[in-house]
């Protein structure tokens, strides 16, 4: 059997390639301006569709969304079986695909692909695919679906969704019937199934203050909500903030867990009363941090750093009650983890930490290969993941004890209530109101595990960021030549000094992360840093003021 070659040509055409654009799949898929995208959406039809095939016929997700971005841009995404990232292998053959200028190009990239990847053509394929609340999700949306009957897709559209809600999706598609069952793959399944496993956990306890959460204005609004309709209980007392989706020029503007982190202060709309609780998401849900004012008013961020450090706790502690020795909590960062919340996890909670690069296709797979490792970046994305052999310990375990047998009904009940397939900035939020509630903390008492060290991470544009290159978990520069010593005898200067240099993903400019003992030593790091960079590897434009 073949590619039905015109059948694709027509709605290639139909869906031309920008001849000025090229395009990459990244950690984050394809991300741009949206209007510039729908050719891109579209081969991402075809291409999920072979995917499916070279899975003997499982459902591959597709998920058009930028996540923090500007509402002017758009992105599209490919989930793989397990509701996991893309397999990397692939990540060039969307580049590959998403470039070919001409749509007699296309089809014969296409017939590569399948041939590289021996993909027996007569599996019928299937996918599910949703969008986030963009103005351009419907323009895309009509190119993905114009891909998918190209090649005669058996296609399941779940509308408009949180990216961690279409992964659970595509998992739960994949394992009904088998003794791996997800849960049901639909919105109430997914509500159910958290909102279930959230009150075993908090039955019985006191009932928390509400809590605040800024949606972004975008699609977490209006699903947390259904969530919190789905609970319907005083635990899980909500209200949202910039909620507001039809509004245009309103998504991630001022406000969501990227602006929260990257600025140190509240989202627009949202004013802070000392010893009240609240929490944002990003424009697609996947990210989380919360954040409190103190009774002076002054601002404190507990981010995917302090997360993480607060659910590694807990577990470590029930793993312990549980009597399971040879069960082991790990913990996951990359280099932007703030230094202390690392000294934290060694020297404190005696934790095994490792350093992944960033992307959170590096840290799942690291967490991966823990009996269960926690992984959130400091930006908020994170989730668990409990691996074959701790659920086979756990199965194992006969407990003595009415303590005992507490502790692996909550391992338990945590397992269902944790996004596994990715991060999921409402599963999040449950966990974290989970140990919360059960801790009995405030927030303010959740902080009090560390303190940060003051920290500052800048943009250096530059003229070419490939000549930048790394290793050691992107905390080592290895190129240009003498840089990096160059960055060494600086931090060496301020106590507890710490800083890196790493290009970026997606634009010509590196990041320049820093951080030390105090907020002025700290700044002055990170712009001598940001002003060698600029002065020894091309910095382009007009040298920044603050550089030193």
């Amino acid at each position: 059997m073949s590619l039905d070659t015109a059948k694709i040509i027509k709605y290639s055409d139909k869906n031309p390639k920008p001849a000025s654009i090229a395009f990459a799949y990244g950690t984050a898929g394809f991300r741009t301006v949206g209007e510039t995208l729908g050719s891109t959406v579209f081969r991402c039809g075809l291409l999920a569709a072979l995917r499916s095939q070279s899975k003997n016929g499982q459902v591959i997700g597709v998920m058009v969304t930028a996540s923090h971005n500007h509402e002017q841009d758009n992105g599209v995404k490919l989930v793989d079986p397990m509701g996991e990232m893309l397999q990397q292998s692939w990540e060039a053959h969307c580049t590959d695909v998403a470039n070919a200028q001409t749509s007699a190009e296309l089809v014969e990239t296409l017939a590569r692909i399948v041939q590289e990847e021996r993909i027996d053509l007569s599996i019928k394929p299937r996918v599910a695919y949703a969008r986030d609340t963009r103005p351009s999700g419907p323009m895309l949306q009509a190119a993905l679906e114009d891909g998918l009957a190209a090649l005669d897709v058996d296609a399941s559209n779940y509308g408009v969704v949180t990216t961690p809600q279409l992964h659970y999706f595509v998992r739960c598609l994949n394992t009904q019937g088998t003794d791996a069952s997800y849960g049901e793959p639909t919105e109430a399944g997914y509500n159910a199934k958290y909102g279930q496993a959230f009150l075993r956990l908090v039955s019985g306890r006191d009932t928390p203050s509400k809590l605040y959460i800024d949606a972004a204005n975008g699609v977490g609004a209006p699903q947390v909500l259904k969530l919190a309709q789905a609970i319907n209980s005083p635990y899980f007392d909500i209200e949202v903030r910039n909620g507001d989706t039809e509004t245009l020029g309103k998504l991630n503007i001022g406000c969501g867990a990227d602006h929260v982190k990257s600025n140190q202060r509240p989202p627009a709309g949202v004013s802070l009363a000392p010893g009240s609780r609240y929490c944002s998401f990003d424009g697609d849900a996947d990210r989380l941090v919360y954040y409190y004012a103190d009774e002076h008013g002054t601002f404190h961020l507990l981010d995917g750093d302090k997360i993480s450090t607060l659910v590694a706790t807990y577990l470590r502690d029930l793993v312990a009650t549980a009597g399971i020795e040879d069960l082991q909590v790990g913990v996951v960062q990359t280099a932007y983890a703030n230094g202390n919340s690392t000294s934290y996890i060694k020297d404190t909670l005696k934790l095994p930490t490792v350093f992944a690069k960033t992307g959170v296709k590096h840290l799942h797979h690291e967490a991966e290969k823990m009996n269960i490792g926690v992984y959130f970046e400091a930006n908020g994305h994170g989730t668990v993941l409990f691996n074959p052999s701790a659920v086979a310990k756990l199965r194992a375990v006969v407990p003595e004890t009415p303590a005992q047998a507490d502790a692996v009904e909550r391992l338990w009940a945590l397992r269902d209530l944790i996004n596994e397939s990715v991060g999921d900035a409402m599963s999040d939020m449950l966990l974290v109101e989970t140990i919360l509630i059960c801790k009995g903390w405030t927030l303010a008492q959740w902080n009090e595990a560390y303190t940060d060290l003051p920290s500052r991470l800048l943009k250096v544009v530059v003229n070419d960021r490939t000549i930048f290159k790394t290793t050691n978990a992107e905390q080592t520069l290895t190129a240009p030549h003498g840089l990096q010593l160059i960055v060494d005898t600086l931090v060496t200067k301020f106590p507890r000094g710490r800083s890196f240099v790493r290009p970026s993903g997606t634009e010509d400019a590196v990041r320049v992360y820093a951080e030390a003992a105090t907020r002025r030593d700290c700044d002055q790091l990170a712009y001598a840093v940001a002003g060698a960079v600029f002065d020894k590897a091309g910095g382009r434009g007009e040298r920044p003021a603050e550089f030193l």
